[in-house]
């Protein structure tokens, strides 16, 4: 098999993208697995196949796959490199475009310095439709890891979302908790997990274990996740700054009733065909 690939990237989270427009999607989870292989394979955290949209609104339609084959409902730095990547091919242009992700239908925009700016839409903190087990919604929640108690935020993003504050990022359990929790049964479709530091009003570090990858080094639907958090508890203002180990994102939360809005950079790494 010969299949034509992008690699790209938002900030290090890496993605494959295949272009589906005009062709089926014929990779089984075994075949993404071994894609994904960082040694025998090209590897990545997702991979992204782009279709045309069965939504007359929607210009084009994507899909998301992780690393270890699983789908993902959603993902804000792959929202931006399809977006980069239909604006290079010609298919979209600078003025604001809707696509048909996974989890509905998001608008991106070309900017000219390069960088993508996207509606992640609303932030919905119910736990039902995180999913979350818990009898109602509450800025925080709590759950047992090992011999400690985690205390965290939640919210779905199209995908659910952890969010813990740490007082020094440096030295969060990314690994020891964010493993644990994102597939601790209090989540039954598991969750990312993000650790933030509250460095001001206007200014979150934050580092993310996503379910079915692992830490990565930015994670787009994490930031807006952690950014929703702590807006919803008064903690920060409407626009923020959020870096992340592979750079920074601004997000932009006007509050209840309004979407999300994520601008950051999509880079293109190399073109290749994989042979298997």
């Amino acid at each position: 098999m010969a299949l034509a690939f992008s690699k790209m990237h938002g900030l290090g989270n890496d993605f494959v993208i295949l272009d589906c427009r005009t062709r089926p999607f014929a990779l089984e989870a075994g075949d993404i697995l071994r894609l994904a292989d960082r040694h025998r394979g090209v590897g990545f955290d997702q991979l992204l196949s782009i279709h045309a949209s069965s939504d007359a609104s929607c210009a084009f339609g994507y899909v998301i796959w992780n690393a270890d084959g699983s789908r993902s409902g959603q993902c804000g730095n792959g929202a931006r490199c399809v977006a980069a990547w239909l604006a290079r091919d010609g298919a979209i242009d600078g003025a604001p475009t809707r696509l048909m992700s996974p989890a509905g239908p998001i608008e991106v925009t070309c900017l000219e310095d390069g960088r993508v700016r996207v509606d992640m839409g609303e932030p919905d903190f119910s736990p039902a439709k995180i999913p979350l087990n818990a009898a109602a919604e509450a800025d925080s929640y709590s759950t047992r890891i090992d011999a400690d108690t985690i205390a965290f935020g939640s919210v779905s993003m199209g995908n659910p979302h952890a969010v813990i504050t740490v007082a020094e990022i440096a030295r969060a359990a990314v690994t020891r908790i964010g493993a644990r929790l994102s597939s601790a049964a209090i989540f039954p479709q598991g969750c990312n997990v993000g650790f933030v530091e509250l460095r001001s009003r206007t200014s979150l570090a934050l580092r993310v274990w996503e379910r079915g990858v692992g830490e990565t080094l930015a994670c787009g639907t994490g930031a807006c996740a952690a950014m929703a958090v702590q807006r919803k508890r008064g903690l920060v203002d409407d626009t923020v700054d959020v870096q992340l180990p592979g750079g920074s994102l601004e997000i932009h939360w006007q509050g209840a009733g309004q979407p999300v809005w994520m601008t950051g950079p999509a880079s293109f790494s190399f073109e290749g065909t994989w042979h298997e």
